[in-house]
């Protein structure tokens, strides 16, 4: 049987604990003791800040694209990696400081973002995707020849450079 991911959570925690020890001793080595208290305390309370503000701002998000009609999969995501961002900067500690900031910087909040609807995609399939995170746009790209005749001739005929928006359904 096929063990989970989850299961080796348990023994994350301390590994990533004593990695943690290990950075902060460097750094109080390097720049001094007091000095990467401080920054340990600062970054910690930045992110109890941001706690609050990314989770009303995500709140806000969802509701404007639930009152629009549009599907809230993007705001939702978006809120969440901010979140995620917010509470690794929380936490004390160098390394998830770092991997905070990176979560609430715009590009890597944009990638971390596309992995999440990806890892959706997958796991739910791309119709409930779409249905989540809006329809996706594919572009079809044809050489210089065209498919499908069309059945009713009044349809115009489209150049092998038209693109063709829809929705992929698997």
């Amino acid at each position: 049987m096929r063990r989970s991911r989850l299961a080796y959570l348990p023994l994350a925690f301390p590994v990533l604990a004593l990695i943690e020890i290990v950075v902060f001793l460097s750094v109080a080595d390097a720049i001094g003791g007091f000095w990467a208290v401080l920054i340990l305390a600062a970054s910690t309370l930045g992110g109890l800040a941001l706690l609050r503000r990314e989770g009303i701002k995500g709140w806000r998000a969802f509701q404007a694209a639930a009152r629009a009609g549009r599907a809230p999969g993007a705001e939702v995501t978006h809120s969440l990696i901010g979140l995620l961002g917010s509470l690794l900067l929380a936490v004390p500690g160098f390394l998830t400081s770092v991997a905070g900031l990176l979560f609430l910087l715009p590009p890597g909040r944009g990638l971390a973002r596309r992995g999440v609807e990806r890892f959706a995609e997958r796991r739910l399939g791309g119709a409930a995707a779409g249905t989540i995170f809006g329809p996706r746009k594919v572009v079809v790209v044809v050489d210089d020849e065209i498919v499908d005749e069309p059945v009713n001739e009044t349809v115009p005929r489209r150049g092998p450079s038209g693109a063709i928006e829809g929705e992929i359904v698997r």
